[in-house]
């Protein structure tokens, strides 16, 4: 008989790779919001599920069941051998942990496959995560990487992921670029799926003495950062890369690539269009026209998007405009700049620690 397995415990084993996550909800849940590095093997797909909830609302419960038992049977021998190929420790989900986790559980219990059930289904994570960001006493200090539009901030940290570093990647986690043309080939999170991400990540770094974020605002395509995060980055160190325009202009045709997607980039345009003075909006939009993008990208930095820079970093203070500038070539550069940088200051915090330590020592 499979057993119930409680969300503390789940996250712990997940925590150390040591069970495997199904989500037995059909595709288009599955899509919308799940637990991250779960796995889809749906019970009913998307036609079924509507089929079934039309029997339910319009026949009777008993009517539902019905024809969901005569779905399930039809495909019970494929559906038993997804799960008999998943070696190891396996846990079943599905919305609130009802009908569908309990029966998939049930059948592979009687077939020599045992697998936990989650206790509350979908919905339990999702409390766990709202519950988990809205209590987070989040130590570590931050380091926020700034700097104009294309300066390449996201390829830095990425860099620097890959050297081991803590690094946080709001983008990435909203599937957005923070900009009016940021979701532009990209897949945009909702807040379930970025709230998911976040909290995941941050425990995850909770023990580490920093974290590096790309400065953004608190709106990043359709997600909202919480509040304490916002903070932390308003209290943070800041480290402010400036790179010249022809790279910039590189970075952001490299990452964007318009010429993929024309149609998109002319309405993403034209949602800021009235905000640029007449005739550099219509050269802007006449260059897109022509696939002239190098030029474009230019005009939109010099008019558009490094005067809001600048008007966002006003609101960071005296303090933040007294920080020495990183004048970087390439990304490579950056991110041995930004390495030595963070070095140095964590050098200082650990002599200052060690400081307090042994004045602690001398007063006993």
């Amino acid at each position: 008989m499979f057993q119930d397995i409680q969300i503390e415990k789940l996250n712990e084993l997940r925590a150390k790779n040591e069970i495997t996550v199904i989500d037995v909800r059909s595709p288009s849940e599955y899509a919308e919001s799940t637990i991250p590095g779960s796995i889809n093997i749906p019970f009913f797909n998307d036609e079924e599920r509507a089929e079934i909830g039309t029997l339910y609302k319009q026949v009777s419960t008993q009517a539902a069941k019905e024809r969901g038992l005569e779905i399930v049977s039809a495909k019970l021998p494929s559906f038993v051998k997804q799960f008999a190929e998943i070696q190891g420790n396996k846990a079943v989900f599905c919305w609130r942990g009802g009908m569908r986790s309990r029966t998939t559980a049930t059948v592979l219990s009687l077939m020599g496959i045992h697998v936990h059930r989650l206790e509350g289904g979908y919905r339990t994570y999702r409390k766990w995560v709202v519950d988990t960001l809205q209590s987070m006493d989040f130590a570590p200090d931050v380091y926020v990487i700034h700097g104009n539009t294309g300066t390449g901030k996201t390829l830095i940290l990425r860099e620097l992921q890959e050297k081991g570093y803590p690094v946080v990647d709001l983008e990435g986690m909203a599937g957005h670029r923070g900009s009016i043309f940021g979701e532009i080939g990209l897949k945009s999170s909702n807040q379930k799926t970025f709230d998911a991400l976040l909290v995941e990540s941050l425990i995850r770094y909770q023990d580490s003495p920093y974290i590096l974020l790309e400065a953004e605002s608190k709106r990043i395509g359709k997600v909202v950062l919480p509040e304490f995060l916002v903070q932390k980055k308003e209290l943070g160190r800041h480290i402010v890369l400036e790179a010249p325009v022809e790279l910039r202009v590189n970075h952001i045709l490299d990452d964007y690539r318009p010429w993929e997607h024309p149609a998109e980039s002319l309405l993403a345009f034209s949602k800021i269009k009235s905000r640029i003075h007449t005739p550099i909006a219509q050269e802007i939009e006449f260059s897109m026209q022509q696939g002239n993008y190098g030029a474009a990208v230019r005009l939109l930095l010099e008019y558009y998007y490094d005067p809001r820079y600048a008007h966002t970093t006003e609101a960071y203070g005296e303090a933040f405009h007294q920080e020495p500038v990183l004048a970087i070539g390439s990304v490579e550069q950056a991110v041995q700049l930004v390495e030595e940088r963070i070095q140095r200051e964590q050098e200082h915090v650990q002599a200052a620690a060690e400081d307090v330590q042994v004045k602690k020592h001398q007063s006993v």
